[in-house]
Parts: C-alpha cells; structure tokens; sequence
C-alpha cells in the first residue's frame, strides 16, 4: 500500500467525499493518517464539513483556515507539506477540481515523485456534465496531470445521481469504466457506493467501496 493517495477529479465528481472516507478506512486498518483539504478552488464542498467526525476517529485534518468561512481565498497553510515530509503518516489529499485546482499539487511534485510511494485516484462521475463518457473523461485526466506534474496510477469509478442514485445506475456505468481503463491503461482501483445500496451491489460488481461519511455530497 502506498504511503501517498492523492483524490483528483472534474468538479462534482465527489473526491472529497471518497477521500474522507478513504481515510477513516486506512484509519481503521491501524495506519496513523492525515487527511489534507488542498482544494483551494471549491468552497462549497469542504473536507473540513467532516471535521468533527475525523476527530472522533483520530484522524489529523490539514486545510486552510478560510474553508467553511465567507471568504474564498485561495492559500495553502505551511503545514501542508507535513504529507509529504512526516513519512511516518499515511497521507490522503483532496486536490482540486480540474487543471485549475489541480496547479496546487505542483508545488508538492518534486518531494512526491523523490519518494515514489504514491497512488494519484482519478475520480469520474459519469453523470456529471463534461465527463459523459470514457473519451470525455480522458480529456480531464490528461489536462489535469499536465497542470499537477504527477502522473495517474488508477481510476475510481464514482458515478452516482445524488439521493436518487440506484444499484442499476451504477451497474450501467460499468462498461464506460472499463473502456476508460482500457484508454488510459489504468486499473479500476473500485467503484464506490454510498451505504443504501451496498448491499444491492456487492455480488454484482467487484471492488465496492462503500461511503458512510459526508452524505449531504451525493
């Protein structure tokens, strides 16, 4: 496992969610974590939502002072780079949507890379405009990475309709993330669901991530 996860992905694709929720399962695996919010370009869906919940578990938040204030200024706090220095902790980072917040994450490229203990997750949400289907999310994943310096090494499929999602809305996206794992060259690291319909899906696809966490996201 590596040291290193980095949730990147077009905007509303819910990487904030699946990054908490990652966290809390490397938590509960026994790895000391921090979890870092360094989407500098959302306001609105914010690590720092789960902040108490983390708390409780043990787990360390790192995000900018001005998240979940009326002020939207873009900053990365200092403490930032104890994800990539402190390699005694496993570290999970929320980046920022599409190449404009993914630019954040380039100043951290040269002590990622020098430790080489990383997986950066392409998250898709195929019901989300711009990333309709595979070609479209490809698009995404190449400007991202040209704006982050930081290769993908695997994809997460994160198609959900919010409240209204079903076990057969996300089994009909099956194919499009096969085809986009074929296009990039990328194993499907899994499909995350949220709780409801877990259950409905676990003998059906494989690799089922389940979110508990941070709801209101869906």
């Amino acid at each position: 496992m590596k040291r290193l996860t980095l949730f990147a992905g077009h905007y509303g694709s819910g990487k904030t969610n699946l990054a908490v929720n990652y966290a809390v399962m490397l938590k509960e695996k026994g790895f000391d974590v921090i979890i870092a919010d360094l989407d500098i370009v959302n306001p609105y869906f914010r690590t720092k939502d789960s902040e108490d919940e983390l708390r409780e578990k043990g787990i360390e938040l790192i995000s900018s002072k001005f998240a979940n204030s009326n002020l939207d200024i873009p900053s990365i706090p200092q403490e930032m780079y104890r994800t990539v220095q402190d390699k005694s902790k496993f570290a999970v980072m929320d980046i920022g949507g599409d190449d404009a917040g993914a630019i954040a994450l380039g100043r951290f490229a040269p002590y990622i890379k020098e430790e080489d203990s990383y997986d950066m997750v392409f998250v898709v949400n195929f019901y989300r405009p711009l990333s309709r289907n595979a070609e479209e999310a490809m698009q995404i994943m190449r400007e991202i990475e040209a704006a982050s310096k930081l290769k993908f090494t695997s994809i997460v499929n994160n198609s959900n309709l919010g409240e209204l999602t079903s076990a057969d809305d996300v089994l009909s996206t099956s194919e499009e993330i096969q085809k986009l794992s074929e296009l990039c060259g990328l194993p499907v690291k899994f499909t995350s669901v949220k709780e409801s319909i877990y259950n409905q899906l676990n003998n059906k696809t494989k690799n089922l991530f389940c979110l508990a966490l941070q709801n209101k996201i869906f």
